[in-house]
């Protein structure tokens, strides 16, 4: 969302306000609120709210804790629109306070789906449920927001505005970059490899394995694995301890968290990304590099044809490897294109998030049963 936000901060006719929270600031997730502030993007209050507890229920605790404190904010500063992103507990937060607090609202990534059952996706539909409009990628969740039983007059087809970074950061040198990852020096002499594993609750048990799989068989292949840390759902800390571990191999770089230049221009070098972040189904395909998503995550949503979907044993990983960088792979690769956009829909998006009469779509008292298909 960084060049949306961007856009809209620029805008001498638009007030645009950040509420801050969850892991932006935790130090253990790498205080990326920092990062916020030097984009120079405004901030309208800073929220703590993440509960680091690795438990199924910590993260509905945090959401939780949004909520409750979020109320009053939203309601002194009365903004006339509220915008969200995505799937996680805090999209839910901002549906709810738009609905409950007669708020418009603007949800972008809706429409969407994983056929993992991780509960990300009720999540993004439960959002799109409350959200008086929608900014979606595709034609495909366009679809599916209409067999939700949303109007065909609230969603609107921009394209990914998540492939925008790649249009308009600039480049940085790859030394960069592994400068400011501390890489070890295998990586300045051996072809680069992005792996990040996120956990879901089907897989906490194997998770380690996986990613402990993954970094194996890229090793063997001569890569060096830049290597992310997960996201803050619950199994998180197991494979936290294991990136430890990992580290500890010279053929191995943990950078944990980069600022947004640093990761962008970090993935515009790699010869792949590994794992299951949803970077390899939605934006490796810009890049024109393979993806090898392991495990149950991310699987049944639409990606182009660099995405290979792999089990987490050691052969499969293997396996997936020997495709991702065979001739034919490697051809194809060549002409392929995203179909989720060519980087150019922020502008779009702002566009209409200036012109469009939100308070006109703040009741939705459209009935499912005659919505239109």
């Amino acid at each position: 969302m960084s060049r949306v936000y961007q856009r809209l901060h620029s805008d001498s006719q638009v007030e645009f306000r950040l509420l801050v929270s969850g892991a932006h600031l935790s130090p253990s997730f790498g205080f990326t609120i920092q990062d916020i502030k030097k984009d120079g993007l405004p901030i309208l209050a800073e929220v703590e709210t993440l509960i680091s507890a690795d438990s199924s229920s910590a993260r509905l605790k945090t959401a939780s804790i949004l909520l409750g404190a979020s109320i009053d904010i939203i309601k002194a500063y009365e903004p006339d629109l509220i915008i969200f992103a995505g799937d996680r507990e805090d999209v839910l937060v901002g549906a709810m306070l738009g609905s409950f607090l007669g708020i418009p609202t603007a949800h972008f990534f809706g429409g969407d789906h994983a056929a993992d059952g991780h509960v990300d996706n009720p999540v993004r539909h439960a959002t799109s449920k409350l959200a008086s409009t929608h900014f979606v990628s595709i034609s495909e969740h366009r679809e599916r927001l209409l067999r939700l039983g949303e109007s065909a007059n609230r969603i609107f087809v921009i394209g990914s505005v998540a492939l925008d970074k790649f249009v308009v950061e600039p480049a940085l040198p790859l030394a960069h970059v592994l400068g400011a990852m501390a890489a070890k020096p295998h990586a300045y002499q051996a072809p680069l490899a992005l792996l990040i594993f996120h956990p879901i609750d089907s897989e906490k048990h194997v998770s380690h394995e996986y990613l402990t799989n993954a970094t194996q068989a890229l090793v063997e292949k001569g890569f060096h694995v830049c290597l992310g840390s997960p996201n803050t759902d619950p199994g998180n800390f197991k494979l936290n301890q294991l990136l430890d571990q990992l580290a500890l191999h010279d053929q191995v770089t943990c950078y944990r968290n980069l600022s947004r230049p640093q990761f962008i221009n970090l993935f515009q070098h790699v010869a792949l990304i590994a794992g299951n972040s949803s970077a390899g189904i939605l934006e490796a395909a810009t890049l024109k590099i393979p993806a090898i998503n392991i495990g149950e995550r991310q699987r049944g949503r639409l990606c182009g044809e660099n995405v290979l979907f792999s089990g987490g044993e050691l052969s499969n990983i293997r396996a997936a490897l020997e495709i991702a960088l065979s001739p034919t792979f490697t051809e194809m690769l060549r002409t392929l294109r995203n179909p989720y956009g060519d980087g150019h829909s922020a502008d779009a998006a702002v566009d209409l998030l200036k012109t469009l009469p939100f308070d006109e779509f703040l009741r939705k008292p459209e009935d499912p049963l005659h919505a239109d298909h």
